[in-house]
């Protein structure tokens, strides 16, 4: 009668268990977020992204299931609203229309960790290296503070290395042709 006890639990026991939710980076959301705010800053729709693999297996049912209903996860999904980051992007708006030349021209580049850099000074006039520098530093540090500010706002301060790098290949994306980036460590011209 002993071991009929201990048995007798095991549903109990089961139904309340809890359940661990690992927290996942959202890399599909961080592309959406990323391209909604590179249109705001640069003004273009972005080029459609490649199609997500949708195709999930499931399991068959078993007996658990009966006891305990499986868990289903939602689509993920992204905060990109603050005061910070809606000042950010006008920032980075208001300087774009300044700085797009000199992408076109070939002087900066968009790098691979989400920055701009004076690529090529000598296509930059002696005059207005020093403007361009200012510029570069200014949209840098608005870059670094938005990716910050979306890791922050998401209550998850470790994303902001996956923010960063999704930010970096939508930058380079939704660049039009013409424009330089790194790949690889080295310089490439976007065709």
């Amino acid at each position: 009668m002993r071991l009929h006890r201990p048995l007798s639990l095991l549903p109990i026991l089961l139904a309340t268990a809890c359940v661990t939710i690992n927290i996942y980076f959202p890399a599909a959301a961080a592309e959406k977020a990323a391209d909604r705010i590179i249109e705001e800053v640069w003004g273009s729709e972005p080029p459609a992204a490649p199609p997500a693999d949708k195709e999930q297996t499931r399991l068959q049912p078993s007996w658990l299931d009966w006891l305990v209903r499986p868990a289903h996860a939602a689509e993920a999904d992204l905060n990109v609203s603050s005061p910070a980051i809606d000042r950010l992007t006008a920032s980075m708006r208001a300087r774009h229309a300044t700085l797009e030349p000199f992408y076109a021209s070939g002087a900066l580049g968009l790098t691979a960790d989400g920055l701009v850099v004076l690529r090529d000074a000598a296509a930059v006039g002696v005059r207005d290296r020093n403007t361009v520098k200012k510029l570069v530093a200014d949209e840098n540090a608005d870059r670094n503070a938005l990716y910050q500010e979306i890791a922050r706002v998401n209550g998850q301060p470790q994303w902001e290395a996956d923010i960063r790098s999704t930010f970096a290949r939508r930058w380079v994306d939704n660049a039009p042709p013409g424009w330089w980036y790194q790949a690889g460590g080295s310089w490439q011209q976007k065709r």
